[in-house]
């Protein structure tokens, strides 16, 4: 018989992302200052949403709900890797494990979904201005997010629940510098072969639906400023989209590459570079993309620093 041992009862190993050469220490460093740069910036992007009237619009809320999911993805995940790294320890408990797999879960089907629901106030501000204010109302805005939010945590938390049931037995080691479902099944003593489609599935539908939303709605603002007559307004349009699209185009290229490819074309290796890409760079970028183009943002920050300078 192969002797199991119950997920709840022993510690996991994360065996990490860097070991104590120097080369990996610097590149620890490297990883932690970008950890505090990304918290500062999403900290800093949600401060001045909710705080300067001119940013209290549809867009900016969105967003703000953006930094905060970013600033969570990175607090869910870097701090125990730094923990572990600089302890010379590799352990998490199931407990910590089970919430590390659902609130990466949680915040990455979560994020999904508020893109689509950001494409979509663009695609009102674009092809529909006059009644932007009706049809983006505060309650919608409100609704928007929090559906985000649930549609995120409500499926996570079966998956969550789902992979620490499993009997884990010989190797407890997860070959990743944290908790993820398909590093976790992977140890598994059992038949995890339906479980392992359902998430592939589930994983799927979350990406394509809200993928099909962003896609719709960029068609049908590429159509109506192509019809425009006024260059200026052209530019406009374009200058107010193209940072969103940089941001889905970074979120969704990383994770297509994690879970949407078939089993038999995924290696350790591959996973665990674009993760890191993911959950460490992906989240520091966002307020930057979103801060350097955006001349709101921009003034919004110089009357934050004058107010500050001023008291």
């Amino acid at each position: 018989m192969q002797n199991s041992s119950d997920s709840s009862g022993m510690s996991f190993i994360l065996l990490g992302l860097f070991d104590h050469t120097l080369t990996h220490q610097v590149l620890f460093s490297l990883v932690f200052m970008t950890f505090v740069a990304s918290l500062v910036g999403n900290a800093l992007m949600i401060l001045l949403i909710h705080t300067d009237r001119s940013l209290c619009t549809p867009m900016y809320f969105l967003l703000s709900q953006l930094s905060l999911m970013d600033l969570m993805l990175v607090s869910t995940i870097i701090p125990k890797m730094a923990a572990n790294y600089l302890m010379n320890s590799r352990s998490i408990s199931p407990a910590g494990c089970g919430s590390q797999i659902f609130l990466f879960l949680t915040l990455g089907g979560g994020e999904c979904f508020l893109l689509a629901a950001m494409a979509y106030d663009r695609y009102v501000a674009i092809c529909h201005p006059l009644h932007y204010h009706v049809l983006m109302s505060q309650k919608l805005c409100s609704h928007l997010a929090a559906g985000s939010w649930l549609m995120g945590g409500v499926d996570r938390l079966m998956q969550a629940s789902a992979t620490l049931s499993f009997p884990y037995c010989h190797s407890r080691e997860i070959d990743h510098f944290f908790c993820e479902a398909p590093s976790l099944v992977r140890l598994a003593c059992a038949d995890t072969t339906v479980f392992e489609f359902f998430m592939y599935v589930c994983c799927t539908l979350m990406l394509l639906i809200p993928l099909s939303l962003i896609v719709v709605s960029y068609s049908l603002i590429l159509a109506a400023v192509l019809r425009m007559h006024s260059a200026t307004a052209r530019k406009k349009a374009f200058a107010t989209c193209s940072s969103h699209l940089a941001v889905v185009g970074l979120f969704y290229g990383a994770l297509m590459v994690i879970y949407m490819r078939p089993k038999s074309y995924r290696s350790v290796g591959h996973s665990k570079v674009v993760s890191a890409f993911y959950t460490i760079l992906t989240p520091v970028l966002n307020p930057l993309i979103y801060s350097v183009r955006n001349k709101e943002v921009k003034g919004a920050f110089r009357n934050w620093l004058s107010k500050k300078h001023a008291m």
